[in-house]
């Protein structure tokens, strides 16, 4: 089975810095932080959770996953609380970061459903709650961890729908989307793509669609361009970036770009330094 996270991650890196380990009392809002989502461990509650007009209910220990920013209360009781360890996630790019782009909004899920932590929950609360050497460099490191646990649940259990993750839960479909991420730059026909998963012309463009919500054209497009946009954020020169992504020119990538994100790259270049 080909690793679906694997060039996700190498591409557009995720990261977690923890910011409260301890009882969570009373009623606290967190503010939305742009660029900035969090992700919240719940070792002990009950605690309710507003964000915008809805809300939930948390009676288990359970993990609370906000992949964008996003304005929540937690009102918890006043004296005992609920015991809580949160981090703040910051990923690649912001959101243009396909993998946040791909996410819902709010993801719950009871800690003992989530398959593989159960080895890394209890170390992580025992360092977060605790002040030893090197706690916070740990902690913060175990969150990515958990991090990629959540990405890889929601992915093998196909619970999201529509979009990337979506795709990458489709045990053919799969195949021609790392075959996209992997090779960004080959020139990539229908055939190709549909010979890669393994189906017919017709049925691969139809379900990739029904799937994805999108043509693989476009997603591939959609690929290059957020390739092009992490490029330039690091500096590289347009015309290298152009031929990395698969473009024969600058203006091939421009064009694409424009079409893509409304703007031209060096705009977007000169929007994203403003900012």
């Amino acid at each position: 089975m080909v690793d679906r996270l694997a060039v996700l991650l190498e591409r557009f890196s995720v990261s977690a810095e923890v910011f409260h380990a301890g009882a969570l009392c009373g009623i606290n809002t967190l503010e939305a932080e742009p660029g900035v989502g969090q992700l919240h461990l719940v070792q002990r509650g009950p605690l309710e959770v507003f964000h915008g007009a809805t809300s939930l209910r948390i009676d288990a220990p359970s993990l609370l996953l906000y992949p964008r920013a996003m304005t929540h209360r937690f009102v918890s009781d006043a004296t005992h609380g609920a015991d809580m360890a949160c981090a703040n996630v910051r990923f690649e790019g912001g959101a243009q970061n396909p993998i946040s782009a791909a996410l819902p909004d709010v993801v719950c899920v009871p800690l003992d459903h989530l398959h593989g932590a159960q080895d890394v929950l209890p170390l992580l609360f025992e360092e977060a709650f605790t002040q030893r050497c090197g706690r916070t460099a740990l902690v913060n490191r175990l969150f990515e961890v958990v991090m990629i646990q959540v990405l890889r649940q929601l992915m093998e259990t196909g619970e999201v729908r529509g979009g990337m993750l979506a795709g990458l839960s489709h045990p053919r479909l799969r195949n021609a989307i790392v075959a996209m991420h992997e090779a960004p730059a080959k020139e990539w026909t229908l055939d190709e793509l549909a010979r890669v998963a393994g189906m017919s012309r017709s049925v691969f463009a139809s379900q990739f669609r029904e799937a994805l919500g999108t043509t693989p054209g476009q997603y591939l497009q959609g690929w290059r361009v957020g390739l092009a946009q992490q490029a330039l954020r690091h500096g590289k020169p347009l015309k290298v970036v152009a031929s990395d992504v698969g473009y024969g020119s600058e203006a091939a990538l421009s064009r694409a770009f424009k079409a893509h994100s409304g703007v031209s790259p060096r705009e977007w270049k000169r929007l994203h330094a403003t900012h």
